[in-house]
Protein backbone atom coordinates (compact mmCIF):
# COMPACT_ATOMS: atom_id res chain seq x y z
CA UNK A 1 0.00 0.00 0.00
CA UNK A 2 1.44 3.38 -1.03
CA UNK A 3 1.87 5.99 1.70
CA UNK A 4 0.12 9.28 0.88
CA UNK A 5 1.57 12.76 1.34
CA UNK A 6 -0.95 13.44 4.10
CA UNK A 7 0.19 10.35 6.02
CA UNK A 8 3.82 11.48 5.74
CA UNK A 9 2.93 14.95 7.00
CA UNK A 10 0.97 13.52 9.95
CA UNK A 11 3.92 11.29 10.85
CA UNK A 12 6.29 14.27 10.63
CA UNK A 13 4.03 16.33 12.93
CA UNK A 14 3.88 13.53 15.50
CA UNK A 15 7.66 13.00 15.31
CA UNK A 16 8.26 16.73 15.83
CA UNK A 17 6.01 16.71 18.89
CA UNK A 18 7.82 13.77 20.49
CA UNK A 19 11.20 15.38 19.79
CA UNK A 20 10.36 18.68 21.51
CA UNK A 21 8.62 17.03 24.48
CA UNK A 22 11.37 14.46 25.16
CA UNK A 23 14.21 16.82 24.26
CA UNK A 24 13.11 19.03 27.13
CA UNK A 25 14.04 16.21 29.52
CA UNK A 26 17.68 16.30 28.38
CA UNK A 27 18.17 19.81 26.99
CA UNK A 28 17.64 21.49 30.36
CA UNK A 29 20.40 19.44 32.02
CA UNK A 30 23.11 21.22 30.01
CA UNK A 31 21.69 24.57 31.13
CA UNK A 32 21.62 23.74 34.85
CA UNK A 33 24.99 25.36 35.72
CA UNK A 34 23.93 28.57 33.90
CA UNK A 35 20.54 28.56 35.64
CA UNK A 36 22.31 27.96 38.96
CA UNK A 37 24.48 31.05 38.46
CA UNK A 38 21.93 33.37 36.85
CA UNK A 39 19.05 32.73 39.26
CA UNK A 40 21.28 32.12 42.32
CA UNK A 41 19.38 28.97 43.15
CA UNK A 42 20.23 26.02 45.38
CA UNK A 43 20.77 22.43 44.32
CA UNK A 44 17.17 21.67 45.29
CA UNK A 45 16.04 24.39 42.89
CA UNK A 46 17.94 22.67 40.08
CA UNK A 47 16.41 19.32 41.07
CA UNK A 48 12.89 20.74 40.94
CA UNK A 49 13.65 22.34 37.56
CA UNK A 50 14.12 18.84 36.17
CA UNK A 51 11.63 16.98 38.35
CA UNK A 52 8.72 19.40 37.92
CA UNK A 53 8.67 18.26 34.30
CA UNK A 54 9.17 14.52 34.77
CA UNK A 55 6.84 14.28 37.78
CA UNK A 56 3.92 15.91 35.99
CA UNK A 57 4.56 13.67 32.99
CA UNK A 58 4.47 10.62 35.26
CA UNK A 59 1.25 11.63 36.98
CA UNK A 60 -0.78 12.80 33.98
CA UNK A 61 0.26 10.38 31.20
CA UNK A 62 -2.61 7.91 31.84
CA UNK A 63 -5.15 10.76 32.03
CA UNK A 64 -4.02 12.34 28.75
CA UNK A 65 -4.46 9.13 26.78
CA UNK A 66 -7.96 8.39 28.07
CA UNK A 67 -9.06 12.02 27.62
CA UNK A 68 -7.92 12.00 24.00
CA UNK A 69 -9.78 8.74 23.39
CA UNK A 70 -12.94 10.34 24.77
CA UNK A 71 -13.06 13.91 23.38
CA UNK A 72 -10.87 13.58 20.29
CA UNK A 73 -7.19 13.00 19.68
CA UNK A 74 -6.58 15.93 17.36
CA UNK A 75 -8.24 18.33 19.79
CA UNK A 76 -6.20 17.12 22.77
CA UNK A 77 -3.02 17.06 20.68
CA UNK A 78 -3.50 20.70 19.64
CA UNK A 79 -4.27 21.77 23.20
CA UNK A 80 -1.13 19.94 24.33
CA UNK A 81 0.99 21.78 21.75
CA UNK A 82 -0.42 25.16 22.80
CA UNK A 83 0.03 24.50 26.53
CA UNK A 84 3.56 23.21 25.92
CA UNK A 85 4.36 26.34 23.91
CA UNK A 86 2.95 28.67 26.59
CA UNK A 87 4.91 26.81 29.24
CA UNK A 88 8.09 27.16 27.17
CA UNK A 89 7.48 30.90 26.80
CA UNK A 90 6.90 31.24 30.55
CA UNK A 91 10.15 29.34 31.23
CA UNK A 92 12.10 31.74 29.02
CA UNK A 93 10.70 34.75 30.92
CA UNK A 94 11.22 33.33 34.43
CA UNK A 95 12.54 36.03 36.81
CA UNK A 96 13.30 33.48 39.53
CA UNK A 97 13.55 29.79 40.24
CA UNK A 98 9.99 29.50 41.59
CA UNK A 99 8.57 30.87 38.33
CA UNK A 100 10.80 28.54 36.31
CA UNK A 101 9.70 25.46 38.26
CA UNK A 102 6.02 26.36 37.89
CA UNK A 103 6.48 27.01 34.16
CA UNK A 104 8.22 23.66 33.76
CA UNK A 105 5.15 22.01 35.31
CA UNK A 106 2.93 23.82 32.78
CA UNK A 107 5.23 22.63 30.00
CA UNK A 108 4.83 19.07 31.24
CA UNK A 109 1.02 19.33 31.29
CA UNK A 110 1.24 20.04 27.58
CA UNK A 111 3.86 17.34 27.11
CA UNK A 112 1.58 14.66 28.56
CA UNK A 113 -0.90 15.37 25.74
CA UNK A 114 1.75 14.84 23.06
CA UNK A 115 3.48 11.49 23.56
CA UNK A 116 0.62 8.96 24.02
CA UNK A 117 -1.78 10.93 21.83
CA UNK A 118 0.76 11.21 18.99
CA UNK A 119 1.23 7.43 19.06
CA UNK A 120 -2.55 6.92 18.83
CA UNK A 121 -2.70 9.34 15.88
CA UNK A 122 0.08 7.44 14.09
CA UNK A 123 -1.71 4.12 14.63
CA UNK A 124 -5.03 5.40 13.26
CA UNK A 125 -3.39 7.24 10.33
CA UNK A 126 -1.71 4.08 8.97
CA UNK A 127 -4.40 1.36 8.63
CA UNK A 128 -2.11 -0.98 6.65
CA UNK A 129 -0.24 -3.21 9.13
CA UNK A 130 3.07 -3.17 7.26
CA UNK A 131 3.11 0.60 6.83
CA UNK A 132 1.91 1.07 10.40
CA UNK A 133 4.84 -0.99 11.71
CA UNK A 134 7.28 1.16 9.72
CA UNK A 135 5.64 4.36 10.96
CA UNK A 136 5.74 3.21 14.59
CA UNK A 137 9.40 2.28 14.15
CA UNK A 138 10.22 5.76 12.85
CA UNK A 139 8.16 7.37 15.60
CA UNK A 140 9.85 5.24 18.28
CA UNK A 141 13.32 6.13 17.06
CA UNK A 142 12.62 9.81 17.75
CA UNK A 143 13.21 9.28 21.48
CA UNK A 144 16.84 8.42 20.81
CA UNK A 145 17.16 11.35 18.42
CA UNK A 146 15.71 13.70 21.04
CA UNK A 147 18.16 12.51 23.69
CA UNK A 148 21.03 12.91 21.24
CA UNK A 149 19.97 16.37 20.04
CA UNK A 150 19.04 17.77 23.46
CA UNK A 151 22.50 18.23 25.00
CA UNK A 152 24.11 19.41 21.76
CA UNK A 153 21.40 21.89 20.83
CA UNK A 154 21.13 23.00 24.45
CA UNK A 155 24.87 23.55 24.70
CA UNK A 156 24.99 25.59 21.48
CA UNK A 157 22.05 27.74 22.56
CA UNK A 158 23.34 28.32 26.10
CA UNK A 159 26.79 29.34 24.84
CA UNK A 160 25.34 31.65 22.18
CA UNK A 161 22.26 33.24 23.76
CA UNK A 162 22.03 32.03 27.36
CA UNK A 163 19.90 29.40 29.09
CA UNK A 164 16.57 31.07 28.26
CA UNK A 165 17.09 30.30 24.58
CA UNK A 166 16.64 26.55 25.16
CA UNK A 167 12.95 27.31 25.64
CA UNK A 168 12.65 29.76 22.72
CA UNK A 169 13.55 27.00 20.26
CA UNK A 170 10.26 25.20 21.04
CA UNK A 171 8.03 28.11 20.00
CA UNK A 172 8.33 28.07 16.18
CA UNK A 173 8.08 24.26 16.16
CA UNK A 174 4.89 24.43 18.22
CA UNK A 175 3.30 27.12 16.01
CA UNK A 176 4.01 25.16 12.81
CA UNK A 177 2.79 21.91 14.40
CA UNK A 178 -0.50 23.47 15.55
CA UNK A 179 -1.22 24.83 12.06
CA UNK A 180 -0.28 21.58 10.31
CA UNK A 181 -2.34 19.54 12.78
CA UNK A 182 -5.43 21.59 11.93
CA UNK A 183 -4.79 21.14 8.19
CA UNK A 184 -3.73 17.51 7.97
CA UNK A 185 -4.61 15.46 11.07
CA UNK A 186 -8.11 13.96 11.06
CA UNK A 187 -10.14 13.84 14.26
CA UNK A 188 -10.49 10.35 15.77
CA UNK A 189 -11.88 8.89 18.98
CA UNK A 190 -11.85 5.49 20.62
CA UNK A 191 -14.99 3.37 20.35
CA UNK A 192 -14.97 3.11 24.13
CA UNK A 193 -12.80 5.32 26.34
CA UNK A 194 -11.85 4.59 29.94
CA UNK A 195 -13.62 6.67 32.58
CA UNK A 196 -11.86 9.51 34.36
CA UNK A 197 -10.67 8.60 37.87
CA UNK A 198 -10.19 11.94 39.68
CA UNK A 199 -9.63 10.50 43.16
CA UNK A 200 -7.08 8.01 41.88
CA UNK A 201 -5.37 10.82 39.97
CA UNK A 202 -5.12 13.01 43.09
CA UNK A 203 -3.84 10.14 45.24
CA UNK A 204 -1.19 9.26 42.63
CA UNK A 205 -0.11 12.92 42.50
CA UNK A 206 0.09 13.08 46.30
CA UNK A 207 2.07 9.83 46.49
CA UNK A 208 4.72 10.73 43.95
CA UNK A 209 4.94 14.42 44.87
CA UNK A 210 5.40 13.64 48.56
CA UNK A 211 7.98 10.94 47.87
CA UNK A 212 10.15 13.13 45.62
CA UNK A 213 9.63 16.17 47.87
CA UNK A 214 10.80 14.23 50.92
CA UNK A 215 14.07 13.37 49.18
CA UNK A 216 14.79 16.77 47.63
CA UNK A 217 13.75 18.92 50.60
CA UNK A 218 14.94 16.39 53.23
CA UNK A 219 11.57 16.41 55.01
CA UNK A 220 11.02 12.91 56.50
CA UNK A 221 7.36 13.40 57.41
CA UNK A 222 6.52 13.68 53.72
CA UNK A 223 7.42 10.00 53.47
CA UNK A 224 4.55 9.27 55.87
CA UNK A 225 2.16 11.20 53.63
CA UNK A 226 3.48 9.33 50.59
CA UNK A 227 2.95 5.97 52.32
CA UNK A 228 -0.59 6.87 53.44
CA UNK A 229 -1.48 8.16 49.97
CA UNK A 230 -0.08 5.02 48.31
CA UNK A 231 -2.04 2.77 50.68
CA UNK A 232 -5.21 4.76 50.03
CA UNK A 233 -4.60 4.62 46.28
CA UNK A 234 -4.32 0.83 46.27
CA UNK A 235 -7.41 0.41 48.47
CA UNK A 236 -9.47 2.80 46.34
CA UNK A 237 -8.35 1.41 42.97
CA UNK A 238 -9.35 -2.10 44.01
CA UNK A 239 -12.99 -0.96 44.19
CA UNK A 240 -13.03 0.91 40.86
CA UNK A 241 -14.57 -0.72 37.79
CA UNK A 242 -12.16 1.22 35.54
CA UNK A 243 -9.28 2.29 37.78
CA UNK A 244 -6.47 4.65 36.88
CA UNK A 245 -4.01 1.89 37.83
CA UNK A 246 -5.33 -1.49 36.71
CA UNK A 247 -4.15 -3.60 39.65
CA UNK A 248 -4.93 -6.84 37.79
CA UNK A 249 -1.88 -6.14 35.64
CA UNK A 250 0.35 -6.62 38.67
CA UNK A 251 -0.73 -10.26 38.96
CA UNK A 252 1.57 -10.91 36.02
CA UNK A 253 5.09 -11.55 37.27
CA UNK A 254 6.50 -10.49 33.89
CA UNK A 255 4.68 -7.16 33.97
CA UNK A 256 5.60 -6.44 37.59
CA UNK A 257 9.21 -7.36 36.92
CA UNK A 258 9.31 -5.07 33.87
CA UNK A 259 7.92 -2.18 35.93
CA UNK A 260 10.48 -2.67 38.71
CA UNK A 261 13.33 -2.89 36.19
CA UNK A 262 12.08 0.25 34.40
CA UNK A 263 11.90 2.13 37.68
CA UNK A 264 15.40 1.10 38.79
CA UNK A 265 16.95 1.61 35.35
CA UNK A 266 15.61 5.13 35.01
CA UNK A 267 16.59 6.06 38.54
CA UNK A 268 20.09 5.33 37.28
CA UNK A 269 19.50 7.23 34.04
CA UNK A 270 18.10 10.34 35.75
CA UNK A 271 20.86 10.43 38.36
CA UNK A 272 23.61 9.83 35.81
CA UNK A 273 22.50 12.55 33.41
CA UNK A 274 22.02 15.07 36.23
CA UNK A 275 25.47 14.43 37.71
CA UNK A 276 27.24 14.15 34.35
CA UNK A 277 26.30 17.62 33.07
CA UNK A 278 27.45 19.18 36.34
CA UNK A 279 30.70 17.18 36.23
CA UNK A 280 31.50 18.27 32.68
CA UNK A 281 30.90 21.98 33.31
CA UNK A 282 31.80 22.47 36.97
CA UNK A 283 34.65 19.99 37.40
CA UNK A 284 36.15 19.88 33.90
CA UNK A 285 35.26 23.55 33.21
CA UNK A 286 33.89 22.77 29.76
CA UNK A 287 31.61 25.34 28.09
CA UNK A 288 28.00 24.26 27.58
CA UNK A 289 28.44 23.33 23.90
CA UNK A 290 31.51 21.19 24.61
CA UNK A 291 29.62 19.51 27.45
CA UNK A 292 26.71 18.80 25.12
CA UNK A 293 29.00 17.36 22.46
CA UNK A 294 30.65 15.19 25.12
CA UNK A 295 27.26 13.54 25.67
CA UNK A 296 26.92 12.72 21.97
CA UNK A 297 28.21 9.11 22.45
CA UNK A 298 25.16 8.40 24.62
CA UNK A 299 22.74 9.54 21.91
CA UNK A 300 24.66 7.82 19.11
CA UNK A 301 24.72 4.54 21.04
CA UNK A 302 20.96 4.78 21.62
CA UNK A 303 20.28 5.35 17.92
CA UNK A 304 22.49 2.43 16.88
CA UNK A 305 21.66 -0.06 19.62
CA UNK A 306 17.88 0.37 20.02
CA UNK A 307 16.94 -1.16 16.61
CA UNK A 308 19.33 -4.07 17.23
CA UNK A 309 17.80 -4.56 20.69
CA UNK A 310 14.36 -4.88 19.12
CA UNK A 311 15.59 -7.55 16.71
CA UNK A 312 17.37 -9.33 19.55
CA UNK A 313 14.18 -9.42 21.60
CA UNK A 314 12.29 -10.88 18.63
CA UNK A 315 14.95 -13.57 18.08
CA UNK A 316 16.09 -14.45 21.60
CA UNK A 317 13.52 -12.98 23.98
CA UNK A 318 14.03 -10.18 26.53
CA UNK A 319 16.57 -11.86 28.83
CA UNK A 320 19.71 -11.40 26.68
CA UNK A 321 19.24 -7.65 26.01
CA UNK A 322 18.38 -7.08 29.68
CA UNK A 323 21.62 -8.79 30.73
CA UNK A 324 23.58 -6.70 28.22
CA UNK A 325 21.88 -3.52 29.45
CA UNK A 326 22.55 -4.34 33.09
CA UNK A 327 26.20 -5.16 32.41
CA UNK A 328 26.71 -1.92 30.47
CA UNK A 329 25.09 0.07 33.26
CA UNK A 330 27.23 -1.45 36.02
CA UNK A 331 30.45 -1.05 34.02
CA UNK A 332 29.75 2.59 33.09
CA UNK A 333 28.75 3.59 36.62
CA UNK A 334 31.75 1.89 38.24
CA UNK A 335 34.09 3.51 35.72
CA UNK A 336 32.47 6.91 36.33
CA UNK A 337 33.43 6.81 40.01
CA UNK A 338 37.07 7.15 38.88
CA UNK A 339 36.48 10.25 36.74
CA UNK A 340 38.21 13.44 37.77
CA UNK A 341 39.14 16.85 36.42
CA UNK A 342 42.16 15.50 34.54
CA UNK A 343 40.74 12.21 33.21
CA UNK A 344 41.57 12.03 29.48
CA UNK A 345 38.52 13.04 27.44
CA UNK A 346 38.59 9.90 25.23
CA UNK A 347 38.22 7.80 28.40
CA UNK A 348 35.22 9.90 29.46
CA UNK A 349 33.61 9.55 26.02
CA UNK A 350 34.17 5.78 26.03
CA UNK A 351 32.39 5.51 29.38
CA UNK A 352 29.48 7.54 28.03
CA UNK A 353 29.29 5.26 24.99
CA UNK A 354 28.93 2.23 27.28
CA UNK A 355 26.21 4.05 29.22
CA UNK A 356 24.44 4.77 25.93
CA UNK A 357 24.45 1.04 25.17
CA UNK A 358 22.60 0.52 28.45
CA UNK A 359 19.94 3.13 27.57
CA UNK A 360 19.50 1.87 24.01
CA UNK A 361 19.28 -1.77 25.05
CA UNK A 362 16.86 -1.42 27.98
CA UNK A 363 13.60 -0.18 26.43
CA UNK A 364 12.63 -2.85 23.84
CA UNK A 365 12.82 -5.79 26.28
CA UNK A 366 10.94 -3.81 28.94
CA UNK A 367 7.99 -3.04 26.67
CA UNK A 368 8.00 -6.56 25.25
CA UNK A 369 8.04 -8.12 28.72
CA UNK A 370 5.26 -5.85 29.93
CA UNK A 371 2.79 -6.43 27.10
CA UNK A 372 3.62 -9.93 25.84
CA UNK A 373 1.18 -11.69 28.19
CA UNK A 374 -1.51 -9.01 28.07
CA UNK A 375 -4.79 -9.24 26.16
CA UNK A 376 -5.01 -6.79 23.26
CA UNK A 377 -7.34 -4.39 25.08
CA UNK A 378 -4.87 -4.12 28.00
CA UNK A 379 -1.62 -3.78 26.06
CA UNK A 380 -1.83 0.00 25.66
CA UNK A 381 -2.55 0.50 29.36
CA UNK A 382 0.34 -1.78 30.33
CA UNK A 383 2.72 0.18 28.07
CA UNK A 384 1.54 3.50 29.54
CA UNK A 385 2.22 2.29 33.09
CA UNK A 386 5.76 1.29 32.07
CA UNK A 387 6.19 4.77 30.58
CA UNK A 388 4.97 6.27 33.84
CA UNK A 389 7.48 4.09 35.71
CA UNK A 390 10.30 5.48 33.56
CA UNK A 391 9.33 9.09 34.37
CA UNK A 392 9.03 8.29 38.09
CA UNK A 393 12.48 6.70 37.93
CA UNK A 394 14.02 9.82 36.37
CA UNK A 395 12.39 12.00 39.04
CA UNK A 396 13.69 9.83 41.87
CA UNK A 397 17.14 9.60 40.28
CA UNK A 398 17.49 13.39 40.07
CA UNK A 399 16.21 13.75 43.64
CA UNK A 400 18.67 11.19 45.01
CA UNK A 401 21.62 12.47 42.98
CA UNK A 402 21.09 16.08 44.02
CA UNK A 403 20.89 15.10 47.66
CA UNK A 404 24.20 13.23 47.44
CA UNK A 405 26.17 15.90 45.55
CA UNK A 406 24.83 19.00 47.32
CA UNK A 407 28.05 19.49 49.30
CA UNK A 408 30.55 18.38 46.63
CA UNK A 409 32.62 20.17 44.01
CA UNK A 410 30.01 19.30 41.39
CA UNK A 411 28.01 22.31 42.58
CA UNK A 412 29.65 25.67 43.10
Amino acid sequence: MRVSTRQRVVLAICCASIIVSLMDVSIVNVALPSIHGDLSTSVSGLQWTVDAYTLVLAVLLPLAGSTADRIGRRRVFQVGLIVFGLGSLACSLAPGIGWLIAARAVQAVGGTMLNPVAMAIVVTTFPDRRERAKAIGIFGSMSGLALALGPILGGALVDSWGWRSIFWVNLPIVVIAVICTQLFVPETRADRARRFDPIGQLLLMLTLGSLVGAIIEKVPWLLVIAALAATSLIAYERRRTEPLLELRLFRSIRFSSALVIALVAYVGFGAYLFVTTLYLQNVRDLPALAAGLSLLPIGVAILLVAPYAGRLVAARGPRVPLVIAGTAFVLSVLASFALGATTPLPVVLAIYLVFGIFVGMINPPLVNTAVSEMPTDMAGLAASIISTGRQVGISLGVALAGTVIASTALVR
